[in-house]
């Protein structure tokens, strides 16, 4: 599920605690836009050491590195990844080669420290990355969304920012759906930076969704329930998970029996039944 990828600042102690207890579809520990040049090691530490620390996070751990073009992201990789780390967003990707090269970092950081397979999502912020948006989703099987920025995109446009008139960034949050699904992940929709504002954040979760997103970026848990109800499985979701339950629920629930089968053409195994149940917990909620 991805109806929420919330950003929670990697600098801020309190803020990672909450975290753990948050029913966001992704928490997305954040070492980029809402971490100052001077705390970027302070805020490296403390995600370093949110995973084993106190209570398991309830929903999967991303953390956003900073931009490939900073020069930061081997430092953010060598500092963050673990086990307990589910996946990286990498923001400001311009072209495929950017995501080949902090995937083949990742790579090696895998083998180095025994992790299972990271999971990649690359932020979609500028011109450049919109053009390529399509090879950029392809870069590698670890991708499993791309996540529209807005607002580096309209800076990296020369254009100003209105809740009103989308018309300036309405081609590029268009386009990236599209060249998502035909890549064959999910695409996940800016902020809404006005947090007390329900109602325009479910105005625009509501264009998101009917442009071919799966859920939208989020900056505070005041906007998880909404956000949420908007993005609720559809009927081919549902059936899909209720198919996977099925093929798997033997040797998941009970550890009987093997623990990855065939459905569809497909291999699905634990990480598919997890999404599975979500699915249809969701479903039912």
């Amino acid at each position: 599920m991805f109806r929420s990828l919330l950003f929670v600042p990697g600098n801020s102690a309190r803020f990672i605690e909450k975290a753990r207890t948050l029913t966001a579809d992704v928490v997305c520990l954040d070492l980029e836009d809402s971490v100052p040049a001077n705390e970027k090691d302070a805020a490296r530490a403390s995600i370093a050491g949110a995973p084993g620390k106190g209570q398991e996070f309830r929903s999967p751990v991303y953390v956003r590195t900073n931009s490939f073009e900073s020069g930061l992201v081997p430092a953010d990789l060598r500092a963050v990844l673990q086990k307990g780390i589910d996946g990286v967003v990498i923001p400001k990707v311009n072209d495929a080669g950017e995501a080949a090269e902090i995937i083949r970092i990742i790579t090696g950081l895998e083998k180095e420290r025994g992790l299972g397979r990271i999971a990649v999502m690359p932020s979609i912020e500028t011109a450049r990355g919109v053009v390529n948006a399509y090879s950029i989703a392809g870069a590698d099987e670890r991708v499993n969304a791309l996540v529209f920025g807005v607002f580096d995109f309209l800076h990296d446009m020369r254009m100003d920012y209105d809740e009103d008139d989308a018309t300036g960034y309405a081609y590029a949050r268009a386009k990236i759906p599209v060249d998502a699904r035909a890549a064959g992940v999910h695409a996940i929709d800016a902020i809404w930076q006005k947090v007390d504002d329900a109602y325009g954040l479910v105005k625009d979760a509501t264009i998101a969704k009917s442009l071919g997103y799966s859920g939208k970026s989020i900056i505070h848990p005041g906007q998880i329930e909404p956000v949420h109800k908007v993005f609720l499985p559809s009927k081919a979701e549902i059936e899909w998970a209720k198919k996977v339950v099925a093929a798997l629920g033997e040797a998941m629930e009970k550890g009987s029996g093997r623990g990855a089968v065939r459905l569809e053409g497909r291999m699905i195994d634990a990480v598919h039944y997890k999404q599975a149940k979500a699915i249809l917990n969701a479903s039912e909620s």
